[in-house]
């Protein structure tokens, strides 16, 4: 019997399931397999090792966003399967982030797949790497790969994606292909060409061998990526045939808003208002408080001095209504969305950038309302989804 077909995504996740757009994909993932009659998997990165990425948070105080970073007490290049969540771990976020469900091992690991629960309700599996019952048995062939020499067909074809002006987000001449992983430590490093694995470790892929490895370890068929991770996925277009794999086919990420309540705002709207353009939403509110002004000129009997001062005088009341102009914009803008446009860019582009790079998903994964809302939206079509917070 053949094994049910995988629409798989995932990536490296932070504390609080950081940043949200992880749960865009899972949801993306979990549509399309309802839609195919597949399993939607959620391949955890348990193995990458950039500590940064999962510890640098924001959370809430208030209503005001705080950035945060949690601090790990391991060796530097431990793999974040292997990073310890303690009870001091839970006190904290538990500040940032209100109360939360116990982690179901004293790992990040743990504490992501206690968050993650409402996901896994919804059909979506968890999937580590790192499981020793599923990761011994493929070491072999891993060796295998190793011995085709993959690094010489990636420099040919990062040499190719420049020519041809193409993102390369990962440099295959100068960053490692293969590393060394430690099963029982989580340690990773760099293994160079030629070097031996040490005893005792598993082979494991660099960022751009890993969709071989997950087409290796499952039936994947989809799998849905980010504009960074296809950009990379290219590097190893070559690869397939060389190792035996059938490509899977690649389906984007649609991009996730959530609006607060009462909001009334279309996508063609979004880039006006992170500009904070409010002048944009009020063309229709008639002229504006500068407009109505009319400078005159002086009397010309009055001393120089006298119309000198007349007209700065103009001049200021000019600049004055110049700043009221913004408020009777800001107001018309308000009118027109339902909600005052600067509190709205803030809530949409925390820190200057889309919410779903910025805020962590754990009150989205608290909102199972939402959750189906953003589910039912993912049509395999939209590429920017806009879904009122129920």
């Amino acid at each position: 019997m053949n094994p049910r077909p995988v629409i798989a995504t995932g990536q490296q996740i932070g504390a609080g399931w950081s940043p949200a757009l992880s749960v865009a994909k899972a949801l993306a993932a979990l549509a399309e397999a309802r839609r195919t009659g597949a399993e939607a998997v959620y391949w955890l990165a348990d193995e990458d090792h950039d500590r940064a990425e999962v510890a640098s948070v924001v959370g809430w105080s208030g209503d005001r966003l705080i950035r945060h970073r949690f601090r790990f007490e391991t060796r530097p290049g431990t793999a974040t399967g292997w990073l310890p969540w303690t009870e001091a771990h839970q006190s904290e976020a538990e500040a940032l982030w209100g109360p939360l469900p116990t982690p179901l091992e004293p790992t990040l690991r743990g504490h992501v797949l206690a968050l993650g629960q409402p996901l896994w309700r919804r059909g979506l599996r968890a999937f580590s790497p790192t499981d020793p019952a599923l990761r011994e048995p493929v070491q072999a062939e891993l060796e295998r790969w190793r011995g085709l020499d993959l690094e010489s067909l990636m420099i040919q074809q990062a040499a190719a994606l420049e020519a041809e002006g193409a993102p390369l987000p990962l440099d295959p001449r100068t960053q490692s292909a293969w590393f060394s992983l430690d099963p029982r430590s989580g340690r990773r490093q760099r293994l160079e060409r030629d070097a031996a694995l040490p005893e005792g470790c598993w082979l494991s892929p660099g960022a751009a061998l890993r969709p071989l490895m997950q087409s290796l370890l499952l039936p994947v068929v989809a799998v849905v990526l980010g504009p960074s991770e296809r950009a990379y996925w290219r590097l190893c277009e070559p690869l397939w045939e060389q190792v035996g794999l059938k490509a899977p086919r690649i389906i984007a990420r649609p991009s996730v808003y959530v609006l607060p309540r009462g909001v009334h705002l279309e996508v063609g709207m979004l880039a006006t208002l992170k500009d904070g353009a409010w002048e944009r939403f009020a063309s229709s509110f008639g002229p504006l408080p500068s407009e109505r002004f009319q400078a005159v000129g002086p009397d010309p009997s009055w001393s120089p001095e006298l119309q000198q001062r007349f007209q700065r005088e103009q001049e200021r009341s000019q600049l004055r209504l110049g700043r009221l102009d913004r408020r009777v914009q800001r107001d018309a803008a308000a009118h027109l969305l339902g909600g005052d446009p600067e509190w709205l860019r803030q809530a949409l582009f925390p820190f200057g950038a889309p919410q779903e790079r910025v805020l962590p998903a754990v009150r989205w994964l608290r909102n199972e309302a939402l959750l189906d809302a953003i589910l039912d939206r993912m049509d395999g079509a939209t590429p920017l989804i806009l879904v009122e917070e129920p």
